[in-house]
């Protein structure tokens, strides 16, 4: 059976406090910024924003980032596991649809990504049926 690719939230106190959200592909890191968090909720959707993908490495990254830095503040992983895609990644983020499910101590279930206004803003939504 393969290995099925990460996932990893990393909760950002810098300026302002947001979570990044991370999912594994093609050896990187594709992110958003999701200023109120992941929703939990069935039926949740909250804004991410899409930032520069991240070295695989940086999903095990947690500590403080020095004042005067990029992203100055601390980063802890708030949740981490593995998910399932639902067709490609690849045509997905070229579509601006996509839909997978996560498996992680938090995040449980199907989730989407769907871009929307402008060329970064995507909505992270939690399905509204249970999986």
């Amino acid at each position: 059976m393969p290995k099925l690719p990460i996932f990893v939230v990393q909760k950002h106190r810098a300026r302002q406090l947001h979570y990044d959200f991370r999912l594994e592909w093609d050896g990187v890191l594709k992110s958003w910024t999701v200023p109120k968090g992941p929703p939990r909720a069935r039926g949740g959707r909250n804004l991410a924003v899409m930032v520069e993908d991240h070295p695989y490495a940086y999903a095990k990254f947690h500590g403080t980032i020095p004042e005067g830095q990029y992203g100055a503040g601390t980063v802890e992983i708030w949740d981490k596991g593995t998910y399932e895609s639902f067709g490609s990644l690849a045509s997905g983020l070229r579509q601006g649809h996509i839909t997978f499910i996560l498996h992680g101590k938090k995040l449980k279930g199907e989730y989407a990504l769907i871009k929307f206004r402008g060329p970064k803003n995507w909505l992270l939504i939690k399905a509204k049926k249970k999986v």
